[in-house]
């Protein structure tokens, strides 16, 4: 063998004749490939066992490792194990997602079904409202009475901060049981509550704690599935919370009379108990992350982008249940419909809700979410301020179908936004967590300050004002975010790294 000269990066090998020869020689007459390599510490290897190996170990880890020189025989080297380790790693952390089949097509459904008994309770509670005022709570304020499904709707979207990173972690069937049991549990108790104090801690508490454990579920193992279909497989599932909507109410509206306050609520809970057992017989987490995640990635919120699609859901939250909780309420007041059709009222926003939510998912791959959602934004908060002229039952089915096709955006699309907004999908549901708090925060805020409004003057202007100028302040941040976007592509700035177009 030649020795090579000091500093030099070339392979040598013993030809038949004698003779040393260069690699680069060799290379362009063998009927393999070659392949490049680079050599470390100077070392000097045979180059006929260099295309072999170069054969066995093509992965671009095992480039540039090291091969020994033995001073008699030239010895194949073994792939080292760290660098095996380090494959298996990198291939658990984030794979491409199948983006179809049987098997993600049932994430979907269950996940329609976590929808279904998390915001779909949510999207209830107007029923509850308008029964509390004129029945079981009707010595309560509306303030106190709306505080119920506030704190429910805030525990839903408060606990995604402990949630998401629970779901990083892979407890997810945990988290499926624990808001499953709670929420069945909820209605059981609340079909036993003749006081205000019970039925707070039963319904906005007990209820409220499990919507939160199955919200961030429904939403985070979707992206595992689908990638260019995702808008539309979070649309659909995002239904089921719209469907939930429309069922429950009736299904409470048509048992309460005949056989009670508390075997109707017990009736509700039993369908929960049904539905969430699918959802835990078909979902499956496809990769769990290596890495632990923290409560909250501070980090995050030095990224404008993420800060102002926060913000911008804050507000929107703050007016977006007002109309869902006060709609029955108001028709009774104004006498624009009779009795047993206001009781309908929620039912019917919650049904034209389904298509606002499936409708906007089919249009975000080619619009972008963050427009969508930014159409749905203004528009809802218009159609909130006409609610103020609206006095007959025709304006008020009208409204009803209306606000609650276009507000269906707001629950479908956040997500994508949010998916888009994500340059490490594994944190995903860390930072869904994240913005769940702000919007838990607004929709807190929400409908008591409405109802200390609707107490204080007596009249549903001050309600209806406070809604759409809520709403239509998402309109602002979204159009910053979309300048933002805008301004950094024409620096060609660095700072705004996102996974697809949002604008």
């Amino acid at each position: 063998m030649v020795a090579a000269p000091k500093g030099a990066w070339m392979f040598w090998s013993r030809a038949p004749t004698g003779r040393a020869l260069p690699a680069e020689f060799l290379f362009q007459n063998s009927k393999r490939p070659p392949c490049e390599c680079v050599v470390k510490k100077n070392s000097i290897v045979a180059a006929d066992n260099y295309i072999y190996h170069s054969e066995q170990y093509r992965s671009p880890p095992y480039i540039g490792l090291e091969r020994q020189q033995s001073t008699n025989t030239m010895e194949k080297p073994e792939p080292p194990k760290k660098a095996k380790s380090n494959i298996i790693e990198q291939s658990t952390a984030y794979t491409t997602p199948p983006n179809g089949g049987l098997r993600a097509w049932l994430q979907v459904a269950g996940s329609f079904f976590l929808f279904f008994n998390s915001w779909g309770t949510v999207n209830t509670y107007g029923a509850f409202q308008t029964y509390y005022e004129i029945g079981l709570l009707k010595a309560q304020s509306r303030s106190d009475i709306s505080w119920i499904g506030a704190i429910q709707a805030f525990l839903l979207l408060l606990i995604g901060v402990i949630a998401g990173p629970l779901y990083d972690s892979g407890y997810f069937y945990i988290l499926i049981i624990t808001g499953s049991a709670l929420i069945v549990v909820g209605f059981m108790a609340l079909s036993v509550c003749t006081s205000y104090w019970q039925v707070l801690l039963a319904q906005a508490f007990c209820i409220g704690l499990g919507n939160g454990c199955l919200y961030i579920p429904s939403v985070a193992i979707i992206p595992q599935y689908f990638s260019s279909r995702r808008p539309i497989a979070i649309a659909i599932a995002a239904s089921g919370s719209s469907l939930g909507g429309v069922l429950y109410p009736i299904i409470f509206r048509q048992l309460q009379p005949r056989i009670g306050f508390g075997w109707a609520t017990r009736a509700l809970g039993l369908i929960v108990l049904v539905t969430t057992v699918f959802s835990l017989c078909v979902m499956r987490v496809r990769q769990i992350p290596k890495h632990k995640r923290v409560l909250a990635e501070s980090s995050a919120f030095k990224e404008i982008p993420y800060t102002l699609f926060c913000v911008a859901m804050f507000f929107g939250y703050i007016g977006l249940f007002n109309p869902i909780f006060y709609i029955e309420a108001y028709a009774i007041h104004k006498h624009a419909v009779g009795e047993p059709l206001a009781f309908y009222l929620v039912s019917i926003l919650n049904a034209a809700s389904v298509p606002g939510r499936i409708i906007p998912g089919l249009l975000a791959p080619r619009f972008g979410p963050l427009n969508i959602l930014l159409a749905s934004a203004i528009i809802s908060g218009i159609l909130a301020l006409c609610w103020i002229a609206i006095t007959d039952s025709g304006g008020l089915i009208a409204f009803a179908v209306l606000y609650g096709f276009f507000s269906g955006a707001f629950v479908a699309l956040p997500a994508v936004a949010l998916t888009a907004l994500t340059p490490n999908l594994e944190t995903l549901g860390t930072r869904l967590g994240m913005c769940s708090v702000l919007c838990g925060l607004g929709s807190l805020c929400g409908s008591p300050v409405a109802g200390a409004i609707l107490d204080n003057t007596g009249s549903y202007l001050g309600v209806q004002l406070y809604s759409g100028l809520s709403i239509g302040a998402t309109e602002i941040d979204s159009n910053r975010i979309i300048l933002h976007y805008l301004l950094n592509m024409i620096l060609k700035a660095d700072t705004f790294a996102i996974n697809e177009p949002i604008y």
